[in-house]
């Protein structure tokens, strides 16, 4: 608090700009909340709020996490959370909501307007959780998300016909398990970034998934970032980053031509 103090003191003495308060405020301390340290500024450094990971953590835990967020009116999105922790949380604080072929669980205090244009495609129909984990998350962080679901090499002329709207996308997230062709396939047609996402489907020789992430590094396509094994999330972050400064440099734009 004393610090917050300090800083708005100084905003309004004009000792500090808007910018120089903005970036001060963006490392104040996070909550802590017995052993959980909640930062709810992450917004400020990273465009989008903190992102908890469900696994691993306790009801109760989650329910302290739930708590805070909500008191402080912060976008809250909680990841592979299982049907069953997500009715309990709901139960309790029923503004929640949750998306339970992503295993997403999410609130936002206003409903924002999605910005730009991101795509989400996927090979397989047993793809289509992380995609959606994809999918859901992009749209909380305020992007226009369009899905192309079950496109893969193994039907190659399913995804042929949806080019020129991949073309629209300012970023695509591919979401591909077995031998993980499909973002080489995709970043072969398209002029914007690709995020190539390995799934854990597949049978033996797949090894839960490390055959699509080796082949996704060694693709010949340029234009192609991976993550890990099933992430999603960090997927969607990733294009978000990406819509995001689009947008920014457009609304430049658009205030020099007004100017």
């Amino acid at each position: 608090m004393k610090q917050l103090r300090e800083i708005l003191e100084g905003l309004r003495q004009g000792a500090l700009s808007v910018e120089e308060a903005l970036e001060k405020l963006s490392y104040l301390p996070y909550e802590k909340r017995g052993p959980l340290r909640l930062d709810h500024h992450r917004a400020l450094r990273k465009h989008f709020p903190e992102v908890i990971y469900g696994p691993g953590k306790t009801l109760e835990e989650l329910e302290t996490v739930v708590e805070s967020f909500l008191e402080k009116e912060v976008s809250l999105l909680i990841t592979r959370l299982d049907p069953k922790t997500a009715t309990a949380l709901k139960d309790r604080f029923p503004v929640l909501e949750y998306h339970s072929r992503a295993r997403l669980l999410g609130w936002r205090p206003e409903r924002v307007p999605l910005r730009g244009r991101l795509a989400v495609v996927a090979a397989g129909a047993a793809d289509q959780p992380v995609a959606e984990e994809a999918r859901v998350a992009a749209e909380y962080f305020g992007n226009f998300t369009e899905t192309f679901y079950d496109v893969g090499v193994a039907g190659l002329h399913r995804l042929l016909p949806e080019v020129k709207r991949l073309r629209q996308a300012r970023a695509l997230i591919v979401v591909a398990g077995m031998e993980g062709a499909l973002p080489s396939v995709v970043a072969g047609l398209v002029d914007r970034p690709v995020i190539a996402v390995p799934t854990s489907v597949g049978y033996g020789a797949h090894f839960g998934g490390l055959a699509p992430l080796l082949a996704m590094l060694n693709t010949c396509a340029l234009g192609v970032a991976v993550v890990n094994i099933d992430n999603g999330i960090g997927a969607a972050y990733f294009a978000s980053i990406i819509n995001q400064m689009v947008e920014e440099e457009n609304g430049q734009k658009r205030s020099q031509k007004k100017g």
